[in-house]
């Protein structure tokens, strides 16, 4: 992705450090965040300082593989195994994390170089699934199309391309002027922060709504199709995504709209049987009760937009049922049905 006139990737590793996009200041502010130790990549993820299933998935696999180079010669084993623990703990519901810290785990217990390469593997192959996810997902996409999504599936979510939104870049590139209608999803606001900000990047035309008003432009005819992500899929299809996504897919059902989930094969999790065995996770309250953001100074301020001593709950993901979902776009191809 080009940003300042230089292409950047969500995350990577250079020497022992990993380095990120701190997505917690954009829109406002474009800064890489440098974690020299597994354990400030944990922390990395904790904070959201990354987020999003692909992105969390190679994150996790550099935490792992940066263990393995921290760890001592004695007690190796036990060093990189109680790694494994801390960085599994970090999000418990995005499956690619998972995934990235499996595969890497397994290099580890060969050498610390193995480590290395194959956590650049998982993110190499991110990045690969989501082009390809792109191509599939362009064949559903029409000249002039208005196409609804829900927080931010797109390259700040992956290593690079996205999945839910690379199927639009690439739309865009080849001149059918998709049009989108990003929701604000609440309450870290990725779609009106994220989604927004790298589809004005890419001079997608856009407009941010809010997230109660879906089922209106819906109603008046005015999204044509839905295309969300996904942070993990249980072996019947159930899908879990940010939280409002199950909202979403209802009132699509109701309108007879096409709603697509994006994703690659990292994200089904065959020993999964169905969403309701998703483990889902609470956030801090103070997402909720706070919101951050600029004023007229250009100086960031979080701010209490709630009652006082009003408690709130945060859930950050929900499960959409498999009847609901039109098909899911992989690198593989698109799934109209799921039969693991």
């Amino acid at each position: 992705m080009l940003v300042n006139c230089k292409n950047y990737k969500t995350v990577w590793m250079s020497g022992s450090s990993v380095f990120l996009i701190e997505q917690n200041l954009l829109p406002f502010e474009f800064k890489i965040y440098e974690a020299k130790t597994y354990l400030q990549t944990c922390l990395a993820i904790e904070n959201m300082i990354v987020r999003g299933a692909g992105a969390i998935g190679a994150t996790a696999g550099y935490a792992m593989a940066q263990a393995a180079i921290e760890a001592p010669d004695k007690n190796y084993t036990q060093f990189i195994e109680n790694a494994r623990k801390r960085i599994e703990n970090t999000r418990p519901t995005a499956q690619n994390l998972f995934y990235g810290i499996s595969r890497v785990y397994n290099a580890a217990l060969i050498s610390k170089e193995a480590a290395i390469i194959e956590a650049e593997r998982v993110a190499i192959e991110d990045i690969r699934a989501c082009q390809q996810i792109g191509i599939y997902g362009n064949e559903l996409i029409k000249p002039n199309m208005k196409i609804g999504t829900h927080c931010n599936a797109g390259w700040l979510a992956f290593v690079d391309y996205g999945t839910a939104i690379s199927p639009i870049y690439l739309a865009h590139k080849l001149g059918k002027n998709p049009f989108v209608y990003v929701d604000e999803t609440r309450p870290r606001g990725q779609g009106a922060r994220l989604t927004a900000w790298e589809l004005k990047n890419e001079k997608v035309s856009h407009k941010i709504i809010p997230d109660n008003a879906t089922a209106y432009f819906m109603s008046k005819g005015m999204i044509d199709m839905i295309i969300v992500g996904a942070d993990r899929i249980a072996a019947n299809g159930d899908v879990a995504n940010k939280i409002g996504t199950l909202e979403k897919a209802i009132c699509a059902k109701e309108f007879n709209i096409p709603f697509y989930v994006a994703a690659p094969s990292s994200t089904f999790d065959i020993n999964c049987k169905t969403g309701t065995d998703i483990i889902i996770e609470e956030r801090s309250q103070n997402e909720v009760l706070y919101q951050s953001g600029i004023d007229e100074h250009g100086k960031l301020h979080n701010i209490l937009v709630c009652s006082p001593l009003s408690e709130a709950s945060n859930p950050a993901f929900d499960v959409t049922p498999a009847k609901y979902i039109t098909g899911i776009i992989t690198e593989k191809g698109i799934l109209k049905s799921i039969s693991i």
